[in-house]
């Protein structure tokens, strides 16, 4: 019997496993995977084709989409004109990315009336106008805008957001060119009684107000469950924490990487006791405010300044932690090996091994519970002499000792060295 012989539920269960790269790849090579493929909808579930040649594509390969009910879409380097072929095809997206847009704004999105998550990113153009949200109010449940300069006055961005109810998840990160007042931001919070999730960029904010979370739809407490904070430097009280007690995640993405006298996120931390996540790049050392972080965190990101003896205080307060993101500004080299005596509860981590030695690297084996390993700066130089030459990737020795782990872990832990079906849709600044 020859592969393409093996019954078609043994083809599928092995393409399950495949990334959308390599699907695509697949469904090149012979007809019968091509139809196969096409005709297996759950294959494609999330599958977020990017779209930027629009004169070229032609009906069979608009017919390919819908035959896979693709749902998701990123459009780059897009005009209105295309919105309107996407819609003759794609009428039923429930998510839309526009990626370098070169329109002054997106007024033909009327026409997907199942629209629920619309992300806008890196425009080249300057956004004059956000009339187009208002369509979406009844549908849109996310909303991401990144990297976008918008000329419209910050009243009628105002306006536009918070006529969108629906909204669960709200993304607005800028360079500063747009200022929202921070009673603005509190007419936001009281237009989205549904919101969840909130990033929203923090450069133009110095003093945060007593009221700057709260709502005139709740009387104490904001239904936020997620915050990040991008270019974040301000002075804040505990006060004005207090409507944020259903917070469970909390992501600080400091202004400056070297802080001022006073560290603002001691503030954070103590108002807030009851977080499970927490994110913190830049500022203060890790020493600073490692004996203020909750005793309920089971996930912590730390890209920032730290030594081997601040860490050592984590673990004292984080003796069950159980998801682990370390990217210190120095060398980890140190680190590493540690983090079996340190975190033995670990199940996820993220790491850099370049400088790490294979013995620390190696004995990452004693972390029991670890199911995932995620390599950060999989990369190469093949002659040490040359600097300038870069391979992408792992080295050999690397997956020498991907293997090696793997091998001692009985293949336990699974071990990721690039970005995989990374969502096209996402904000790269978090």
């Amino acid at each position: 019997m020859t592969a393409l012989q093996l019954p078609e539920e043994v083809w599928l269960h092995v393409l399950h496993f495949l990334s959308w790269q390599d699907k695509l790849s697949v469904r090149c090579t012979c007809s019968r995977f091509k139809e196969l493929l096409d005709r297996c909808r759950p294959l494609w579930r999330g599958f977020s084709p990017v779209l930027r040649r629009f004169s070229e594509y032609n009906a069979p390969f608009w017919r390919s989409l819908v035959s896979r009910q693709v749902s998701r879409v990123l459009v780059a380097s897009g005009r209105r004109k295309h919105l309107k072929q996407l819609a003759d095809w794609l009428p039923a997206l429930t998510a839309l990315g526009l990626d370098d847009w070169r329109d002054g704004d997106a007024g033909k999105l009327s026409v997907f009336r199942r629209l629920e998550h619309l992300s806008i990113t890196s425009c080249s153009v300057p956004m004059k106008s956000v009339s187009f949200l208002f369509p979406l109010s009844q549908h849109l449940t996310q909303l991401s805008i990144c990297n976008v300069r918008l000329t419209c006055p910050p009243s009628d961005f105002v306006a536009a957001v918070s006529r969108l109810t629906q909204l669960t998840s709200l993304l607005f990160h800028h360079d500063g060119s747009l200022t929202v007042a921070a009673d603005a931001v509190r007419g936001v919070l009281s237009g989205l009684p549904r919101l969840r999730r909130l990033s929203w960029e923090m450069i133009t904010y110095k003093t945060l107000p007593e009221d700057f979370f709260s709502s005139a739809h709740t009387a104490d407490v904001l239904n936020l469950s997620s915050l990040e904070l991008l270019n974040y430097d301000a002075v804040v009280m505990q006060e004005t924490l207090r409507p944020l007690t259903c917070l469970r995640s909390l992501s600080i993405f400091h202004l400056y990487s070297v802080p001022g006298p006073t560290c603002h996120l001691q503030t954070w931390l103590m108002a807030l006791p009851q977080l499970s996540s927490l994110r913190v790049h830049g500022g203060h050392p890790l020493g600073v405010y490692a004996d203020f972080l909750p005793a309920s965190l089971s996930s912590l990101t730390l890209n920032v300044d730290l030594q081997v003896e601040h860490l050592q205080a984590v673990a004292r307060r984080l003796p069950h932690l159980q998801h682990l993101h370390l990217e210190p500004w120095s060398s980890s080299s140190s680190l590493i090996g540690l983090l079996p005596q340190l975190f033995p509860q670990l199940r996820t981590l993220r790491i850099r091994h370049h400088h790490v030695s294979d013995f620390d690297f190696l004995r990452l084996q004693q972390l029991q519970y670890l199911h995932t390993l995620e390599i950060l700066d999989s990369y190469y130089r093949p002659n040490p002499a040359d600097l300038s030459r870069i391979v992408s990737g792992p080295s050999p020795n690397l997956l020498q000792l991907i293997s090696e782990l793997r091998r001692l872990t009985n293949h336990r832990v699974q071990v990721i060295t690039a970005a995989t079906n990374k969502d096209p849709l996402s904000c790269n600044c978090v």
